[in-house]
């Protein structure tokens, strides 16, 4: 007979494989991955992977001084796992030290570290877990980041990430203050509504009529920078999964919404439903698409690293190298290039990227303008209620976790507004 709590750790060290040694986010992965589970231990196994992952760099650490050399990724995984469990969860160490024993022996690449395994974890220290440092970035992250923001800065993004994130909506009527009273939330400066703990969205009051839908605070910010005014013509560039569409289309605009992926723009469309709001959707190539006449304003939110995203996805610092920023940073130049010349003279552009590498905000804004004489910042468009002065840099806003400490923090983003010629 399995022993219980069994297949949610099973399930999530298959995560932890297919993240660390392939290269995959859990967002390709789930919830597919884990469809044969109940409810609970579904949950459960995801928790554990996301939690192991956030963790990762300081459980390696309470390891290291108990391991005479490295152990092999599975081994480590399912390491770093039951310390997790214990230090963060934690659960009784007995039953952590049991389990992680008994998976070990279910391959032939794992079982000979069984011993190992009972060994080690009985000898970590999980009161030592508080006073250890924050999980670091791996290096070909933090090096960039360290270089474009000194290290204390990059200390403090490091603690943020630690921290995980909250829930946030943006209301459809734009009444913070009433959706926030009704679920008990908070009411952000930015017009955005935080709640605490976990929630199921789908059971919050308000979801099945639209009342608001899921956006984290800082990915909110773009489309009020933008100002859409009704009746304009709007394009959302990459607009799925049309948390901006929606902001739009709820300011009165004629919105088009594209994106590239046809599965991507279907969620575009059922939140456009649930919401009753209305925008025009093309699924499409941005550097092969023509539109039908120019636009009076256009959001570009362009494909990115999401380095900005890892307090939601701590996944990511784990199945990426760096490989990828070259083919981004092209693509954002083009897709830049591809949104001046569909803009009326007069029009107004945001781009943003929910990204920390200056070199896919501020970088690409020094760079379209050299290239494009008729195009100008507009930095009064970047104030607004909640924005601090010092956020706001020569090229535009800078959003980094670190921010807002005290209320939970925010994604890392960034946001230009531009202005082309009349």
């Amino acid at each position: 007979m399995t022993k219980p709590g069994l297949a949610p750790r099973r399930s999530a060290l298959w995560l932890l494989g297919q993240v660390t040694g392939e290269g995959r986010l859990l967002s390709e992965l789930l919830p597919r991955a884990l469809d044969k589970l109940p409810p609970e231990d579904r949950a459960r196994a995801q928790r554990l992977a996301v939690e192991t992952l956030r963790w990762a760099d300081r459980a390696d650490r309470m390891l290291k001084p108990f391991l005479k050399k490295a152990p092999s990724l599975p081994v480590r995984n399912a390491l770093r796992m039951a310390v997790v469990e214990m230090a963060v969860d934690g659960a009784a160490p007995h039953g952590v030290v049991d389990a992680a024993v008994t998976l070990m022996g279910e391959t032939k690449k794992t079982k000979p570290a069984a011993g190992l395994a009972n060994a080690v974890l009985r000898k970590v220290d999980i009161a030592a877990w508080e006073k250890a440092p924050a999980p670091k970035l791996p290096n070909w992250l933090r090096g960039p980041l360290v270089a474009g923001y000194g290290r204390r800065k990059v200390e403090a993004m490091e603690n943020a990430h630690a921290t995980g994130a909250p829930l946030d909506l943006t209301p459809k009527d734009g009444d913070a203050g009433a959706l926030a009273a009704r679920l008990e939330g908070e009411a952000l400066p930015t017009g955005s509504v935080r709640l605490d703990g976990r929630v199921q969205v789908t059971a919050l009051p308000g979801f099945e009529t639209g009342d608001w839908w899921v956006q984290d605070a800082a990915a909110a910010i773009p489309a009020r920078v933008l100002a859409a005014r009704n009746g304009e013509r709007v394009l959302d560039m990459c607009a799925a999964p049309g948390g901006k569409t929606m902001q739009l289309a709820a300011a009165g605009a004629e919105v088009t919404a594209l994106d590239l992926s046809e599965h991507r723009m279907k969620r575009v469309a059922e939140n456009l439903a649930r919401t009753g709001l209305s925008a025009a959707t093309v699924t499409a190539d941005a550097l092969e698409w023509e539109p039908e006449q120019p636009f009076d304003a256009i959001l570009l939110d362009a494909p990115c690293s999401a380095t900005g995203t890892i307090r939601r996805h701590p996944d990511l610092p784990h199945a990426r190298d760096g490989a990828e920023f070259p083919g981004l940073f092209a693509l954002q130049e083009a897709m830049l290039d591809r949104a001046v010349t569909w803009l009326k003279p007069g029009g107004r552009l945001v781009y943003c990227t929910c990204s920390l590498l200056p070199d896919e905000g501020e970088v690409q804004i020094e760079e379209a303008l050299a290239r494009h004489p008729g195009l100008t910042l507009d930095a009064e468009a970047l104030k607004g209620p909640g924005i601090e002065a010092d956020w706001i840099g020569p090229e535009g806003l800078r959003l980094t976790p670190d921010l807002w400490k005290d209320r939970g923090g925010m994604d890392g983003f960034f946001v230009a507004a531009l202005r082309k010629d009349a």
